[in-house]
């Protein structure tokens, strides 16, 4: 096997679910194994390592200050790399510092944990003729594997960047809540560009779309079953506030369209309403996933709901059921270091991307992002996850290459 190849094996092996998806004391969860085994690899390197302690995200909100972010932390500092602390999640960071003064910074951030396996063996590295399988393996510890290796071997055999800070960002918590890019924002890290890992076919993605999910509830009254005139039933409400979702705004945003997402998307996946079928029901409850575009916010899209509704006389209470905010994001192809990843990577043309990921929020801060790994996002959170050996290889001699063309 090849060195980005071994690692990923190394990776799936140790695994990194999201503790939000598993119960707790679960023992495959949490990043810290996948962390601990990154940073010893990294200082093997040479690579300056740090942790960064990430705090929980609750209703939007932060629930600890972050850790500073790490100014001068000393070359292959071997006390950074600290056995997992229960309940403790950790950035990963590993510095390649240039041979001069920094004047330019850029990030490369996949992140480290995983949706759940669906059976034992997804934990198991499995190689079968031009395939890697296992959980994680495209979504994103492929990524994690070709930015690392690429990075690891840019300092083992250079040339060292003369005025550019390379930073390795692992990154916890994606799947979930997204603490971990997050917390790196919060602690006011900047950089001139950030390269996010996930599987994008090895395209520039420099456009993804936002991710807002709402939920909404109708009130009815209650009433005996075998006297439905005396109540108001919520969940008929509900069925016309379905319909209307499903038929009336979806073809309405099919007229709204972005050169590089298409067009925003609605999906109710969630309904519940009523106790049994003797009572008329008092209330009922959907959620609904809407995608956004750029340009789009929580605030136009709950207006324009808010305004369909009231045209058609239903009442519709609508809250936030994710807490923190998944906007879309948009990143111009023009500045100086995305072209340059263009020239690096052969590629012309940018591309988009239907789901949510950490360039938003890296991006919200401050910080150009574009999105680019191997792997498809088709193979990502299935039971048998796989990625092509060869799109690992060339993730990573592309990554390299457009390393080694910084200043």
């Amino acid at each position: 096997m090849t060195g980005p190849e071994k690692m990923l094996c190394e990776l799936i092996a140790l695994p990194s679910v999201n503790p939000a998806f598993l119960p707790d004391g679960d023992p495959r969860a949490g990043e810290g194994r996948v962390a601990h085994f990154l940073a010893a690899t990294a200082a093997l390197a040479g690579l300056d390592v740090d942790l960064q302690e990430v705090p929980f995200w609750e209703d939007g909100r932060m629930g600890q200050t972050p850790s500073p972010k790490p100014q001068t932390p000393s070359a292959n500092r071997q006390s950074a790399i600290r056995s997992p602390q229960s309940g403790v999640r950790s950035n990963l960071i590993a510095t390649l510092r240039p041979g001069r003064r920094a004047r330019l910074r850029v990030i490369l951030a996949p992140h480290l944990d995983t949706v759940p396996g669906i059976s034992d063996e997804q934990y198991q590295p499995q190689l079968h003729g031009a395939r890697i399988y296992g959980r994680g393996a495209c979504d994103t510890k492929g990524s994690v594997a070709a930015m690392l290796t690429a990075l690891c071997e840019l300092a083992k055999h250079g040339p060292r960047p003369a005025e550019t800070e390379i930073v390795f960002a692992g990154l916890v918590d994606e799947e979930n809540l997204q603490c971990g890019s997050r917390a790196l924002a919060a602690a006011g890290w900047k950089a001139d560009l950030a390269i996010v890992g996930e599987p994008t076919r090895l395209q520039i993605v420099t456009a993804h779309k936002g991710s807002l999910w709402l939920g909404l509830a109708t009130r009815g009254k209650s009433a005996h079953g075998s006297r439905p005139d005396l109540g108001r039933n919520a969940v008929h409400e509900m069925a016309r506030v379905v319909c209307l979702l499903e038929g009336e705004y979806a073809r309405k945003m099919l007229r709204r369209r972005h050169p590089l997402l298409g067009h925003a998307t609605v999906n109710v996946g969630v309904i519940a309403g009523g106790m049994q079928p003797n009572i008329v029901p008092g209330a009922c409850r959907i959620k609904v996933d809407r995608r956004t575009l750029p340009g789009e916010t929580e605030q136009t899209v709950r207006a324009e709901l808010g305004e369909l509704f009231r045209r058609r006389k239903l009442r519709v209470e609508i809250d936030n059921q994710k807490g923190v905010p998944c906007q879309p994001m948009e990143t111009d192809a023009r500045l100086p270091l995305v072209r340059q990843f263009f020239r690096a990577t052969g590629q012309k043309e940018a591309a988009g991307v239907d789901y949510f990921c950490d360039a938003s929020v890296l991006a919200r801060a401050g910080i150009s992002s574009v999105v680019f790994g191997p792997g498809d996002i088709a193979q990502a959170h299935t039971a048998d996850e796989w990625i092509a050996r060869k799109s690992l290889e060339e993730a990573t001699g592309l990554l390299l290459k457009f390393l080694r063309t910084l200043p």
